[in-house]
């Protein structure tokens, strides 16, 4: 997910929820689908007004729901030491953003079972009041609105619960094969094989369903597992390019003395260092301390005639944790920092000087070598 399509939410419990602008489209399908389906085909006779309240509020309680279930997750994950960004929603649900892969099988465990643990507890409270209100001859759309979620909060933990890795239940296998072997690269390579295998059966169910005359939920299902078998391979690759790349100093591979330019300078020496040195990016330098970059995104973003009356700090990007790192991190850091955030380029920053620059392209090239190299982590 690209970093500039995700829009702050609300902060709970110190954890900040943001949401992808393609969450927007489930937010509307589940709307519809509620309002148009589910609740007149289970609550007949009622006022046309009536289901589409009940189809907002149902929607909102899933999405309060899908927060609590990664809120699980973000906690017990900060309580064992781990460092969470956040939490973003997106079209297939919701992700906790992690700063780094679990450091033992015990760990993953724990983070991995919160979430369906979560989802649980809160279908049974729904059902609870469910029944209460039920008891009472209380108003039947609330009712009808307590059962949905409390049915949602079940499906949405089995779902979570398969052995389909990154899914919380191929989680779980991971944590149960490391903890066997002691070995984490071969246990995601073992679980991602499964969650792959599971997602092409999603797709083929799915294509099955479409033949069959469920167009929606056939494509629900084609959708999903298409997902499943990306995301299985993109957490494989990205767990055994972080373990090539550990305890390999950022030092190692930045590039030195990089083409700076002064924040008091106008964009358009900017532009002049961009052609001579055939750079996209540079590092804004003020009495040898580093307080920003400049790059084409940011110039492309002024007119011509700005580019010469402005100066470099009035376009450039400031300084901040998230756009620099120091020599002595680990490269796999770095790629870890570039994947959160977005970027391509980090500085290196030592002692408030600019030690260098690293790029994604150097971390990409290293990965490359050590792969010719056979120097990728074998199981144990």
């Amino acid at each position: 997910m690209s970093k500039d399509r995700r829009i702050p939410l609300v902060t709970l419990l110190g954890f900040q929820i943001r949401f992808d602008l393609t969450w927007l489209i489930l937010v509307a399908l589940v709307v519809w689908s509620l309002s148009a389906g589910y609740f007149p085909a289970s609550y007949a006779d009622l006022p046309t007004s009536t289901y589409v309240w009940m189809g907002i509020v149902g929607a909102i309680g899933l999405f309060a729901s899908i927060v609590l279930h990664e809120l699980a997750h973000s906690w017990v994950g900060r309580r064992l030491g781990m460092q969470i960004h956040g939490i973003t929603l997106f079209v297939f649900g919701g992700a906790a953003e992690l700063a780094e892969e679990p450091k033992s099988a015990r760990t993953e465990f724990l983070m991995a079972a919160a979430g369906p643990l979560a989802s649980i507890l809160l279908a049974i409270l729904f059902q609870l009041l469910a029944m209460a209100l039920d008891g009472s001859e209380g108003p039947t759309p609330i009712s009808g609105v307590l059962h949905y979620l409390a049915g949602i909060n079940l499906i949405l933990a089995a779902f979570n619960l398969l052995p389909a890795f990154p899914l919380d239940g191929g989680r779980i296998l991971r944590a149960a094969l490391w903890g066997w072997r002691g070995n984490v690269v071969w246990a995601t390579r073992v679980a991602a094989g499964i969650g792959g295998a599971i997602g092409l059966g999603l797709m083929v169910l799915g294509i099955l369903s479409v033949i069959g005359g469920n167009f929606v939920g056939g494509m629900w299902s084609v959708l999903i597992g298409l997902f499943i078998r990306s995301a299985a391979s993109a957490s494989q690759q990205q767990l055994v390019a972080r373990h090539m790349l550990q305890d390999i100093p950022v030092a190692r591979i930045m590039a030195r003395s990089p083409i700076t330019v002064a924040p008091d300078d106008p964009v358009e020496r900017a532009v002049e260092l961009f052609l001579t040195h055939n750079v996209k990016f540079l590092p804004v330098v003020e009495d040898g301390r580093p307080v920003g970059h400049i790059g084409l995104r940011e110039v492309k973003a002024l007119s011509p005639t700005d580019r010469l009356q402005r100066r470099v700090r009035e376009g450039m990007t400031p300084l901040s944790p998230d756009s620099s790192i120091a020599p002595g991190a680990d490269a796999a850091a770095a790629l870890a920092q570039m994947q959160r955030t977005g970027l391509t380029r980090l500085l290196v920053v030592e002692g408030g000087r600019l030690a260098g620059v690293i790029c994604l392209k150097d971390l990409l090239d290293q990965l490359s070598l050590r792969s010719e190299l056979n120097l990728t982590p074998e199981p144990a």
